[in-house]
């Protein structure tokens, strides 16, 4: 695909876009169940048990670690096969804590790759989840200089899109959505008018998963499996 002219809008996605996080999710989890080592449930039913206590907590409380906290004790209460005891919930705590504990890891060529875009386009941050978690992370990431602003949002839906849109003055035409999940950065950006590129990570969050939709007529919708790969389209 020919590279597009300078002057662009690229909205782009944070988490496992461009640093890891899911990751850190994953061994927690792998880390509670192992510590609930249920015998009645397989580790394959804990998770789903975990994933459904995770969609109803987010609806109630929102994306991040408060939220993920919520979901593994809420998890550990129910299906505990020992009585629950404040130890027990501490530990459990615990395990989300060391996903705070973690430093920021750039995922490969996202520095470089980020400051040549920065040259040509208008970059934006669009991440969804907590304020302060989020605001934290790109301070840590060392990234914040190449964005021109920065939209922290509960949710990544067309209705936000569209006021993102709305708010930048964006031109459709000229501007796409970045990111690693199907079900936030892709589906509602094209369906807000939006071109979009999906970036595949392999640990995308399960609950992020879903059909990619095809791109509507005028609309550009490109797939890379690396974010260097920016660089020769932009």
């Amino acid at each position: 695909m020919p590279p597009f002219p300078p002057g662009q809008t690229l909205l782009i996605d944070a988490d496992d876009t461009l640093w890891e996080n899911n990751v850190y999710f994953e061994r927690a989890i792998a880390a509670f169940i192992g510590y609930l080592n249920h015998h009645e449930y397989s580790p394959a039913e804990v998770r789903q048990a975990l994933n459904a206590q995770e969609r109803e907590t987010i609806l109630a409380h929102g994306y991040g670690l408060t939220s993920f906290t919520r979901s593994l004790v809420a998890t550990y209460e129910r299906l505990s096969p020992a009585p629950v005891t404040e130890h027990n919930i501490k530990r459990v705590r615990s395990f989300a804590r060391s996903i705070a504990e973690q430093e920021i890891e750039l995922l490969p060529g996202v520095a470089e790759t980020l400051a040549e875009l920065a040259l040509r386009h208008r970059l934006i941050l669009m991440t969804k989840g907590d304020h302060a978690e989020q605001a934290d992370k790109l301070a840590r990431s060392g990234l914040a200089q190449h964005f021109s602003a920065v939209e922290i949002v509960a949710e990544k839906d067309p209705r936000t899109y569209q006021e993102v849109i709305a708010r930048h003055e964006l031109t459709p035409h000229s501007s796409w959505m970045i990111g690693n999940s199907i079900k936030s950065d892709i589906n509602p950006a094209l369906a807000a008018g939006l071109h979009a590129v999906f970036l595949f990570h392999k640990d995308t969050w399960v609950l992020e998963h879903a059909a990619l939709d095809p791109a509507p007529e005028g609309q550009h919708l490109v797939e890379l499996d690396s974010f260097a790969k920016l660089a020769a389209i932009f």
